[in-house]
């Protein structure tokens, strides 16, 4: 009897033992979650992780996926619930045939259908380079299914972005500029040396490489940044961006000219842009005056990859921005 009795209590003090270890464990580690939902009859990848309220990420391009986010964004999992996507026609989710189906404007019904289809609630939405544009037309249609929103290193006019790019151009090298101007004079997409319909490495080297490299990386530039290995969707990028280069939005985007209606967004608004970003502050601040109560921070040293070039900075402004608010 007395056997059984001690037998039952170290079976019990093991059990209590593996649940305290189990617990302990578990506030260490972060499951993800992956999969894909049928938004609108187009399947949108997504990953998520973290705990805590929400916080959906919109990666840019159009195009790119969310993997440029990672490793950087993963301290935002230790206080929120964040959830990446790919954009349709974007990295792991559906590709259309129908390329004027790329659209903006089927976008934000994309991310709502993400938001029901995970059961997510008012969610905080996160948008970077052109996912900023794709968050601010969501926040234009869907604002009440917001409680916060962050517009990082984007522009709300393609008009304006354009002039930008005219300053960029007049501002570099005379010998790259010549270059550029040739490549793009003779068609960008032609010819069978222009692999899988995308722009031939000779044009990205010299607009990606060494025309926006000084605008994308600042603090921390990348050592191993490859421009010719860069992974856009081209069909995709073709009908949004446009057929006519890197300096210039003549695609669908030219429907982004949403500064004029930005101040009719309420939720609580954060822009973040870096100190030399491709997307100049100047573009961050017209949005900053449009949405009443928002607030901008300007990373130094920092350009459009904001979260490389200042990964801290970046975390603690997000955080403490999303802590601030009322749920």
């Amino acid at each position: 009897m007395k056997t059984s009795i001690v037998i039952r209590l170290l079976v019990l003090a093991a059990g209590c033992s593996v649940a305290l270890f189990s617990a302990a464990q578990t506030d260490q580690v972060y499951p993800v979650q992956d999969g894909f939902v049928d938004a609108n009859g187009i399947m949108i990848y997504y990953t998520m992780m973290g705990r805590g309220e929400p916080l959906l990420i919109l990666h840019g391009g159009p195009g790119s996926t969310h993997d440029y986010f990672l490793p950087y964004l993963l301290p935002l999992a230790r206080h929120h619930k964040i959830i990446f996507i790919d954009e349709r026609g974007s990295g792991k989710s559906q590709k259309l045939e129908d390329r004027a189906a790329y659209t903006i404007e089927n976008m934000v019904e994309d991310v709502e259908g993400v938001r029901q289809g995970l059961g997510l609630g008012k969610i905080d939405l996160l948008g970077h380079s052109y996912g900023g544009a794709l968050a601010q037309a969501y926040a234009l249609k869907y604002q009440h299914n917001l409680s916060h929103l962050i517009l990082a290193s984007t522009w709300s006019s393609s008009a304006a972005m354009n002039q930008v790019f005219v300053r960029m151009k007049q501002n570099m090298a005379p010998e790259l500029r010549e270059r550029i101007d040739r490549l793009e004079a003779q068609g960008l997409f032609r010819g069978k040396d222009y692999e899988k319909n995308r722009y031939s490495n000779e044009y990205m080297i010299a607009a990606w490489g060494e025309g926006y490299f000084p605008y994308v990386y600042h603090n921390r530039p990348d050592p191993n940044y490859d421009p010719t290995a860069l992974g856009e969707a081209w069909d995709l990028y073709r009908e949004m961006w446009g057929e006519h280069g890197e300096f210039i939005i003549d695609g669908n985007l030219k429907s982004v000219e949403y500064t004029d209606r930005l101040a009719a967004i309420k939720v609580p608004t954060l822009m973040v842009v870096g100190e030399h970003d491709e997307c100049e502050p100047a573009l961050s601040q017209a949005m900053h005056e449009k949405i009443a109560g928002s607030k901008m921070v300007v990373l130094p040293n920092s350009g459009h990859m904001t979260f490389v070039d200042q990964t801290g900075m970046f975390i603690k402004a997000v955080d403490e921005f999303l802590g601030g608010g009322v749920r």
